[in-house]
């Protein structure tokens, strides 16, 4: 159809225009990523690129919903415009915390909400299919449920993002998956959401793969995982498909693992769940002898080979 085509093209060359102006800017307000012990760069490099990935993203939707405001498609513009503005919340918090710094807590406060906000909207997990094909009703579990998938998919993305190219690459499998999953369940909102990241992350993958000139930032990763997490919801979680809540657990199975590994090795060592360390899945394919690249291209293969099995799972029910 004309709305997808649109919409991944808008974004693409939104984001691939809007980069390098972006780029000029970071540098401007020192806005860098300064290389230390933890980080494998060597040189200090521009990070905002949420902020190229966010202009892509927003004109492509709302030229999407323009478009099917014309010619009579619908959609479910209130959970659209949801999602935009806890995507915006969160886009903003991570523009503060590449500039000046925030603490985790604080951005784990601001990530709580931004889905809260989206909950108004009617995004949430309020039913899960059963293999019986009915549903149960979660009733007062919704906010829980709906808090620790969105917050924990926003984080997720967040910690996975220490390579060129890395959080990009694996947001631009998982959402084209998604993409095909909302298509088999006749959610074009979601669709078009996810193909709009599609576009946009590929956009900005010209700019972020090895060797890479700018970085997703804090501004990038927050907002990638929340819309990522929430528009799984509406496409995914919110329908009666009976693998309902494999699918999407399998198409974003790569950072899921890194970050319950993540969680639970800081436990056990006594450390804040939250404190950075170096022993991602990422790190330890460095240690192992891969170059950045080839780490890269590695965690993309194990998404690529995740996210068709979710979607052949997803197709024949």
């Amino acid at each position: 159809m004309l709305i997808y085509l649109l919409t991944f093209l808008l974004a693409f060359v939104v984001t691939y225009f809007t980069t390098p102006v972006v780029k000029v800017l970071a540098a401007k307000i020192n806005a860098v990523d300064v290389p230390n012990g933890r980080k494998v760069h060597a040189f200090p490099v521009p990070r905002l690129g949420g902020v190229a990935i966010y202009a892509g993203f927003v004109a492509a939707v709302v030229s999407a919903m323009v478009l099917a405001y014309l010619t009579g498609i619908k959609l479910k513009p209130q959970m659209l415009l949801g999602l935009m503005l806890g995507g915006t919340i969160l886009m903003g918090v991570g523009v503060v915390a590449d500039v000046r710094g925030l603490k985790p807590m604080t951005k784990l406060l601001w990530q709580i909400a931004a889905t809260i906000l989206v909950m108004l909207f009617g995004v949430e997990i309020n039913f899960i299919s059963n293999p019986l094909n009915g549903i149960w009703a979660i009733g007062i579990f919704a906010l829980p449920l709906t808090l620790l998938w969105v917050v924990g998919i926003t984080n997720a993305l967040n910690l996975i993002d220490g390579l060129d190219g890395l959080a990009a690459g694996v947001t631009a499998i998982s959402a084209m998956t998604l993409f095909f999953v909302a298509l088999r369940t006749h959610q074009i909102g979601a669709a078009i959401l996810m193909l709009a990241l599609v576009g946009a992350t590929l956009g900005f993958l010209r700019y972020n793969f090895f060797p890479a000139s700018i970085f997703l930032g804090d501004s990038g990763s927050l907002f990638l995982g929340f819309i990522l997490a929430t528009s799984s919801i509406i496409g995914v979680l919110k329908t009666t498909l009976v693998v309902a809540l494999v699918v999407p657990v399998l198409i974003l199975g790569v950072p899921i693992f890194d970050t319950l590994f993540a969680i639970g090795r800081r436990l056990k060592e006594g450390k804040h769940p939250f404190e950075a360390d170096d022993r991602h899945i990422h790190h330890l394919l460095l240690r192992a002898g891969f170059n950045q690249r080839e780490a890269v291209l590695a965690i993309y293969a194990a998404c690529f080979i995740l996210s068709f099995i979710a979607l052949v799972m997803a197709l024949q029910r």
